[in-house]
């Protein structure tokens, strides 16, 4: 897993900075109801990162009360000078709140990272007992996939020993379900600036990102050298195209 108190100054540039975090806010803001009229709203967006997806939550929803939380120190700041008074470092395992408060969780790009599906399930657990009836929890699926985009890199990758998907649609509807929550929707948006490029491929694979195969195994050299032959070395593949999925607590009588 990536250092992210390491990748902070970095993170942003080297993930789409401005034009993903649009993509993926509109996608979600698309996905979160209407605020009950007379009450004002809470959203709690997990693993915010440097905040550049939940400053534009934020902005978008002016009526909504908008909280970012991350674990790493360094994005937690990055992420509080954005939304200063409005970040906090937390666990996503255990969350700070009490019960039935928010209105809205989100976790855009989290769900991937957890070691198992233990950690899955209490993230997806703390998501439902902190939802209020008719609260909604949306979250990225299957990411690792999404990279696939049949790409000639992709041919190449295609035999490479892969970690188990963590974050597996399937997998985290039946935690949801398991919790309460109902599917609520699906929406989906491209990861602007994300498309491979055989050389970046080559250094990531090196680093052990996107397989099981540790840095310095003979496959991993025989994989770089198959990626190193193709044509276009710097010329970026298309975007993966990331899924969302939301769930809802349902009220009471509906």
């Amino acid at each position: 897993m990536l250092d992210y108190d390491r990748e902070a100054d970095a993170y942003d540039s080297s993930r789409g900075g401005e034009p993903r975090a649009e993509a993926a806010a509109a996608a979600v803001l698309g996905l979160v109801p209407d605020l009950v009229p007379g009450r004002p709203g809470r959203l709690l967006d997990l693993a915010c990162g440097t905040g550049i997806v939940t400053r534009r939550l934020a902005a978008a929803r002016p009526g909504l009360r908008v909280t970012g939380a991350d674990l790493s120190p360094a994005m937690a700041r990055r992420a509080a000078a954005r939304l200063p008074g409005a970040v906090l470092r937390a666990d996503s395992r255990r969350l700070p709140c009490a019960d039935a408060v928010l209105d809205a969780v989100t976790s855009i790009w989290l769900l991937h990272l957890l070691t198992g599906p233990a950690d899955v399930r209490a993230v997806v657990a703390e998501c439902a007992r902190v939802l209020r009836p008719g609260g909604v929890y949306v979250t990225t699926v299957d990411k690792a996939a999404a990279h696939d985009v049949g790409s000639d890199i992709d041919a190449v990758l295609a035999a490479r020993p892969r970690r188990p998907a963590r974050d597996a649609a399937d997998a985290v509807t039946a935690h949801a379900a398991g919790q309460g929550l109902v599917p609520a929707g699906r929406a989906c948006f491209r990861g602007v600036g994300q498309g491979r490029s055989p050389r970046d491929t080559i250094a990531d694979l090196r680093r052990g990102w996107f397989t099981m195969l540790p840095p310095g195994d003979p496959r991993t050299e025989e994989l770089a050298a198959r990626l190193a032959r193709l044509p276009d070395q710097d010329r970026r593949r298309p975007d993966p195209v990331f899924r969302l999925r939301a769930y809802r607590r349902p009220a009471p009588g509906a």
